[in-house]
């Protein structure tokens, strides 16, 4: 996971992104590190794949994994990272954001800007972002919005505060 989350900065930085997230278990020296068993080999694929800059053929290889063992919580996490990682490759940050301001209704737009910020680590951007278009949107367009709040909710995971934080949130505007 880490060697996705390594390509998933890369990128990011790439377009001009940069911040960071706190992590609860930060960096342990590599004499402390458990050895790892090795990887199934549609994960191994996987990640030769995302090592390549080829997010097709990784996405593939997950979902393949997936389709194999629907409870592969690895297999779950990595397709979410490489899909993030699919929709940002080879955006530009500026005309993005300048896209997106010049359209604020314009759902894809805010879509590419709030997968830049999560991948920048500016994960409170991006869901007030998608938060802020979803209060906005017409019945036609929420579905997609919440559809695109749930996976970046998994893709931070359910026990980071940031994610409690919009949950509570979305739910209130459903309601």
């Amino acid at each position: 996971m880490r060697e996705v989350f390594a390509r998933l900065l890369e990128v990011a930085a790439q377009n001009g992104i940069s911040g960071s997230v706190p992590v609860d278990d930060a960096e342990r020296p590599a004499a402390e590190e458990p050895e790892q068993a090795p990887l199934p080999p549609l994960h191994a694929e996987a990640f030769e794949a995302i090592e390549a800059g080829d997010y097709a053929r990784a996405l593939t290889a997950y979902e393949r994994a997936l389709a194999e063992n629907p409870r592969d919580d690895d297999a779950k996490a990595g397709l979410g990272q490489v899909r993030l990682l699919h929709r940002v490759q080879g955006l530009d940050l500026q005309q993005v954001r300048a896209a997106a301001a010049a359209a604020p209704d314009d759902v894809d737009a805010q879509f590419q800007v709030a997968d830049l910020d999560l991948a920048g680590g500016h994960v409170d951007d991006a869901f007030g972002r998608l938060l802020d278009l979803f209060a906005a949107a017409g019945p036609e367009q929420r579905t997609r919005i919440r559809e695109r709040l749930v996976e970046l909710f998994e893709l931070i995971g359910a026990a980071d505060p940031r994610v409690a934080s919009a949950r509570t949130r979305l739910t209130s505007l459903l309601f």
